[in-house]
């Protein structure tokens, strides 16, 4: 079975690279424009894999974590933080609401498939 993974960031652009990445590698892809539509999207669907942007209208990325951890069959569910923020501060508040990884855009795409075919272990 094709694992599902749950893309929540405001630029198209962002969107349609991790798209292209991560379907060329065989995953199933869907997406959200903001935080408010990745929850709605995480109570829809049996995800995966979440990669999740900081800095979006609405919820952000870490208050979007932080509401999807709250639903069961999300508590566990692997979360890639994937943002242009690098301070410390942010990335120990996104570890302790769960995040599994923090990638700083501009990402690599070898890097971040490595990463998600670990966590996903395929």
């Amino acid at each position: 079975m094709e694992k599902l993974i749950l893309i929540v960031d405001d630029s198209s652009t962002v969107r349609h690279q991790l798209r292209t990445v991560l379907e060329d590698d065989g995953f199933r892809v869907i997406e959200a424009d903001s935080g408010e539509t990745g929850v709605k999207k995480a109570r829809e669907h049996e995800a995966d894999l979440f990669i999740i942007d900081v800095n979006m209208p609405g919820i952000d990325g870490l208050e979007m974590l932080s509401e999807i951890r709250a639903l069961s069959q999300h508590a566990r569910t692997p979360a890639f933080i994937l943002t242009t923020e690098s301070s410390a501060t942010l990335i120990k508040r996104g570890k302790q609401i769960g995040a599994t990884a923090w990638i700083v855009k501009p990402f690599k795409p070898e890097i971040l498939l490595k990463g998600v075919r670990k966590v996903l272990e395929v």
